[in-house]
Formats: structure tokens, sequence, C-alpha cells
């Protein structure tokens, strides 16, 4: 597990592919690997990585495999790029972020940066499918970097994150620009009210549960997602 507070930038040396699978040594800031051992999960750019040899006490290398390289930005990493990183969670960690899996869901594409004193407002798109656990206020994962939602557009499919200095600083995001892509991993306890939700409408209201949705559509609204909104802010607040 991770907590979503990247702990600094590193750098990609060597990038080897050979049958399916993406081999990276990875040059780490001073005393990032005190204590990493081979089979150490690392979480770089918010895909959890598996440490398979340790070359030097700066130098780590990984595998990536397929699947992985076709849902997360790490098939289009070079060397030379820099990468946010975070080691795996200890027990009674404190949570700064949000806990995270590692396990990227999807990429999400740049849509807009803009500068306003000193803050940065960054602007992705997302997926139709993804909408669903996607809303204001409520925790998500970009490069594995826990932000908050500051606003969600429903209809063009796009949500909005602001970034305060310290995070440009520590992170790879003040690189970033319009036409970047980055990882994305949702927020795992949102995806399960909202799946638990639906699953409890549909097996309650059975047929009729396709008539109400389509009903509340007409009047702009998501029965699911008004529901899972409420309660996912409810939840925010708790902590």
């Amino acid at each position: 597990m991770f907590t979503g507070i990247v702990q600094g930038m590193a750098k990609i040396g060597r990038v080897d592919d050979r049958d399916g699978i993406r081999t990276f040594d990875i040059e780490f800031p001073e005393g990032f690997c005190q204590g990493l051992n081979i089979g150490a999960s690392v979480s770089v750019d918010g895909v959890c990585l598996t440490v398979t040899e340790i070359i030097s006490p700066t130098l780590a290398r990984f595998d990536v495999i397929l699947q992985s390289l076709r849902v997360t930005t790490l098939g289009h990493h070079v060397s030379g790029q820099a990468v946010n990183v975070e080691r795996a969670a200890m027990d009674g960690a404190e949570i700064g972020g949000h806990p995270l899996s590692g396990h990227i869901d999807f990429r999400a594409q740049i849509l807009e940066v803009e500068e306003i004193e000193g803050n940065c407002r960054m602007r992705f798109a997302y997926s139709n499918e993804w909408g669903q656990y996607i809303f204001p206020k409520g925790y998500i994962a970009i490069n594995g970097c826990s932000l908050t939602l500051s606003d969600v557009d429903k209809k063009k499919d796009c949500f909005e994150v602001w970034l305060i200095p310290e995070t440009r600083r520590v992170t790879t995001f003040n690189a970033k620009k319009a036409g970047d892509w980055v990882n994305i991993e949702i927020e795992r306890g949102t995806q399960v009210i909202v799946d638990t939700i639906k699953d409890t409408l549909e097996k309650q209201l059975g047929a009729l549960y396709p008539l109400l949705e389509a009903l509340m559509e007409e009047k702009n609204i998501n029965l699911t997602e008004s529901l899972t909104t409420t309660l996912a802010q409810t939840d925010h607040v708790r902590r």
C-alpha cells in the first residue's frame, strides 16, 4: 500500500525491452533506497513495481509486464525521464493522502495547464466509463500523487485539480503540459460505494431499474451518482 504522498523524483536510466517485459534501471535520490530489498514495492508514477535487483545504493532495477505497459504510461517512458516515486507504507504510517494500491485504472490526457497566482490548475480528460467514480471534492491519484478533485464536468468527461507550490516542487507536475498523459488510480472506497449502490438498486428494482434510470436521466439526474456523491462527500468530511 502507498499513501499518495510522493517522496521525491527519480530518473530512469537504462531501458530494456525483451520478450514482452520492459526492464527499468531507476536512479533514486540519496537515502531513498536505504533498507530497500529485492522484492520490495515502489510506486513509480503511481505504478506498483517490484525491485528485482539492487545495483547500487541509489540504483535499482524493475521489470514491468505487458499488461502494465498497456494500461499505464510506462510503455512510453524513456531513459532520462523523471518519475514520481514513493516507498511502500510501513505499518502504522501516517496516511497524509489516501490509501493507494499502485494498480492503475486508466491513462488520462492533460487538456489544460493554467498558472493562477502561484497555484496551478490542471484539467484532464477521462473515458466515460470511469465517470461514475469521479466526484467533486473526492480523491483521485495522478501519477501516484493523492489529490482532491476540485471540479468535474460530467458532460465533457473531464476533471480539474489544483496543485500547491510544494506539490509541484517534489513531483514531476511542473514539467507536464497539455497533451501529456498520466496514470490514474481511482479511490477504491468510492468505487466500492458506487458498485454496491448500483448492484443493490438493480437487485431490489429488477426490471424497473432501467426504467427509473432512464426517467432520472430525462431530468438530467444520475440516480447512482447522486447517492454516491452524498456518501462519498460525507466520507471525505469524516477523514
